[in-house]
């Protein structure tokens, strides 16, 4: 059973609890078992079907499960958060509300390079001498803002425009309401090494620490099919079969022809899709025909 008092700290100050929840894995089992009773299966049957309707993405059986969660969140996160529209939001409003006065900080050793491949992601830490500038400037950035937008309100600015140049980092506050369906691929895509390091952070929380105790079934077939498993495309597929039966090197020609790998100077340069295919090779123990 989940505790609806607990809160969930993550960065420097945002939160995650849950308001409120709906259903558990027999919940998911009776959805799947319409014609049967409750009670008439045992637990390692209800085990066994929930893996089978996670590995075949019946996936109608878990949106009878819902759960609600208390949020708060930096703007800049929440941006990416509700991109995911099969929810219920209503968010803390900064035209009828005081903004919140506080924002995410950024620790001088925890500032990210561009990622090279990943144009949307993260690299590798930036040097602790550039990270301290970096931390000075925001919170000059973060005060300077707060005190324009104070300003404002003394003024009688009103709220909906006083507001404008708030920085993204300022927290904002929401109920999030959604399906497990829905939540599990919210999961999948956010908790994933390449999802951004902020929203991460809530992901984890809401995994592994909320939705592994609320449907216990359903998570461990959740890591099992979905964050520990491997989708294989139809390449993905002819490179492993043809590293089996005719050797690396016929993998790297067709690699070549595929136009996921090209030489240059230094070795081979292997495009996105390809460096996704060098995790998959490593994770299966497969050798990696460029090497």
């Amino acid at each position: 059973m989940l505790n609806l008092d607990q809160k969930f700290p993550l960065l420097n100050d945002g939160f995650i609890r849950v308001v409120d929840y709906m259903g558990t894995d027999e919940s998911i089992v009776q959805a799947a078992r319409v014609s049967y009773g409750k009670g008439t299966k045992k637990l390692r049957e209800d085990r066994m079907l929930i893996r089978y309707l996670m590995r075949m993405r019946h996936t109608s059986p878990f949106e009878m499960c819902e759960i609600k969660f208390h949020v708060r969140v930096p703007m800049d996160t929440w941006r990416q958060w509700i991109r995911h529209r099969t929810a219920n939001v209503n968010e803390y409003s900064t035209r009828y509300s005081i903004a919140i006065d506080q924002a995410q900080t950024t620790d001088a050793g925890e500032w990210r390079s561009q990622a090279i491949l990943n144009r949307q992601g993260s690299g590798d830490f930036l040097p602790g001498e550039i990270g301290e500038e970096l931390t000075r400037e925001e919170t000059e950035i973060h005060r300077r803002a707060r005190e324009i937008y104070d300003g404002r309100i003394e003024r009688g600015v009103a709220r909906e425009q006083a507001r404008k140049d708030l920085p993204l980092s300022t927290y904002t506050e929401a109920y999030w309401k959604i399906d497990l369906h829905n939540l599990l691929h919210f999961l999948g895509l956010r908790m994933e090494s390449h999802a951004q390091k902020e929203i991460r952070a809530y992901a984890n929380v809401i995994g592994n620490e909320i939705v592994a105790k609320w449907v216990p079934l359903t998570w461990q077939a959740f890591l099992d099919y979905r964050m520990n498993g491997l989708a294989l495309s139809a390449r993905e597929i002819d490179i492993i079969n043809t590293i089996n039966n005719e050797g690396k090197e016929a993998a790297l020609k067709k690699l070549q022809s595929f136009r996921w790998v090209k030489e240059d100077g230094d070795g081979w340069k292997l495009i996105l899709e390809c460096t996704e295919l060098e995790a998959k090779l490593v994770k299966l123990g497969f050798p990696l025909p460029w090497e």
